[in-house]
């Protein structure tokens, strides 16, 4: 898996291509907790490239959430792919992550949900 982190503002974005197993899910938990851990909690993971998920990366992604949540942030998934689409709403983590078809429509939650509260 190839890992890329960027800021726009407070928020970060990971890009992720490539397999998310069992091999790879320790390489986005380490570098998502060193994120949470500056005390950074908006976080986009795009997997607009990514090509495989198993329950390893899911188990990581759920991880994550509940670092973020611990932490007072938010987490925001971007999945415009139908097959890894279908494996959220397979094992219903569809109901508990903020999955979007593209980055823009993530990001912009971060600031209408600004204006809710």
């Amino acid at each position: 898996m190839d890992i890329s982190c960027r800021f726009d503002g407070d928020v970060a974005t990971f890009d992720i291509s490539g397999r998310l197993d069992q091999d790879s899910a320790g390489q986005l938990k380490a570098a998502s907790r060193e994120i949470v851990a500056a005390g950074n909690c908006k976080m986009i993971i795009d997997m607009s490239r990514l090509e495989f998920i198993n329950s390893s990366g899911l188990g990581s992604l759920v991880s994550l959430l509940k670092d973020i949540r611990t932490n007072n942030g938010s987490l925001k998934l971007v999945i415009p792919a139908p097959f890894i689409r279908e494996i959220f709403e397979i094992t219903q983590l569809c109901n508990i992550f903020d999955i979007y078809s593209d980055e823009k429509n993530a990001r912009r939650s971060f600031n209408e949900a600004l204006v809710k509260c």
